[in-house]
């Protein structure tokens, strides 16, 4: 790994910090160098706070110092005016003579002005340093603007023999396939997206509440699929821990594909990543739309022996992990 990779690499590490806090603002992280040597970093602060890079420069004891000094940055700094002044702005100011970027904003109101702007000012530009890291570190943000769709993870658990849920249950409550540590993880990842998609089925059988409780940050909006919207507000997805969206045929036409249709709703909504937590039949009308790119899936050690078939998932690149007896395959979309 290179000197600028090295320091990309930090930035990297930091910007994970702000994953949840700052939608609608991308999570970046910055850093600023002097003599090989980091004198100040930062990452983005929730919304409506500072960027990144004026986090990082902020950090900074001495000024006098970002004269000669380096900054490196995840995402293109930005150049328009929004909750705060552009980040270029305090840059040029301070005549910090070398930015090294991760990647390009693609964002119409930043899309390579940032850059654009501090070459103008005499700055020496380096774009490119850790891209594909950078990318998929803004991969919710970049969906959204490139594609106008969220970001789509899939996530299910299924028993050992295949199944995801019993054929008939005697409670309306969830029927846990995975131990308490898999359940904590998937509270995390809740924190870190900004929504969650159920189909009226799941809320009917499960009554799930689909909050953040087993692990502290910010609970995703709820969306949920109620084609003549029958859902009474005596479930838990309505209570009031979060928001909650609901899709009906008001929004949607049922006798089409819906996937698409659902995406563009939240697009709408400034929904830049979602989770897909329903049963079999919502999970599989992503898949069979394609439209996906992450599939989050875990096998429990349960056997059901009879019950509802788990999603088909196939032509997607993977990997394992294990979290004491069960195991989690994360699935990436290859048509992506």
């Amino acid at each position: 790994m290179t000197k600028d990779e090295t320091y990309m690499q930090r930035c990297l590490q930091l910007a994970k910090l702000g994953l949840g806090s700052t939608r609608p603002n991308p999570s970046v992280g910055s850093v600023v160098v002097h003599n090989n040597m980091i004198i100040g970093e930062g990452y983005t602060s929730p919304y409506g706070g500072s960027h990144a890079e004026i986090n990082a420069i902020n950090s900074v004891a001495d000024k006098s110092l970002l004269k000669d000094a380096s900054l490196y940055v995840t995402l293109e700094p930005c150049s328009h005016y929004g909750k705060t002044p552009p980040c270029t702005d305090l840059i040029i100011r301070h005549k910090i003579p070398n930015v090294f970027i991760g990647t390009i904003d693609s964002n119409e109101k930043v899309s390579g002005t940032g850059i654009e702007k501090l070459k103008t000012s005499g700055c020496n530009v380096s774009v490119g340093i850790l891209e594909n890291e950078c990318k998929s570190h803004h991969k919710r943000f970049l969906t959204f603007h490139n594609q106008k769709r969220p970001y789509i993870i899939l996530k299910w658990a299924e028993s050992r023999d295949g199944f995801i849920a019993p054929l008939l249950k005697d409670q309306k409550k969830p029927v846990w396939l995975t131990n308490n540590h898999s359940r904590q993880l998937v509270h995390k990842w809740r924190t870190e997206e900004q929504a969650i998609l159920v189909g009226t089925n799941t809320v009917k059988l499960d009554n799930p509440s689909l909050t953040a409780r087993d692990y502290k940050g910010h609970n995703p909006i709820r969306v949920v699929i109620d084609r003549q919207k029958k859902l009474s507000n005596a479930y838990h997805i309505f209570n009031e821990l979060s928001e909650t969206i609901t899709i009906s045929e008001d929004h949607i036409d049922f006798n089409k594909p819906i996937a698409h249709q659902i995406c563009s709703v939240l697009h709408k909504e400034n929904i830049q990543s979602l989770i897909v937590e329903g049963g079999t039949r919502t999970l599989q009308t992503f898949i069979d739309e394609g439209l996906w790119d992450e599939a989050r899936v875990f096998t429990g050690d349960v056997f059901l022996t009879n019950g509802v078939k788990a999603p088909k998932i196939s032509g997607t690149r993977y990997h394992k992990e294990q979290i004491l007896q069960d195991h989690l395959r994360v699935f990436q979309n290859s048509n992506r």
